[in-house]
């Protein structure tokens, strides 16, 4: 089920992983900024554009998970 960016991406932080590409994204409801985790990595120093496919295409397919979820990140499966 598609993720709403209505109302909640003005209140709080969603998270959101994207197991297809083998990545998580993070929305910044302060900052209205979007920042990227691929499994195995770290977060990004640097936010990606709002337009990004990756986070539009998560927000399409992906699974809402917890800050704390997002915060263990994943291992890659290959």
């Amino acid at each position: 089920m598609p993720i709403d960016k209505g109302e909640r991406f003005t209140r709080e932080d969603i998270f959101v992983d994207y197991f297809i590409e083998e990545v998580m994204f993070r929305w910044d409801h302060v900052t209205k900024k979007i920042y990227v985790r691929f499994y195995g990595k770290d977060e990004s120093l640097h936010p990606v554009p709002y337009d990004n496919r990756l986070f539009n295409d998560a927000l399409l397919g992906g699974d809402e998970i917890s800050r704390e979820e997002y915060g263990r990140g994943k291992d890659r499966w290959s």
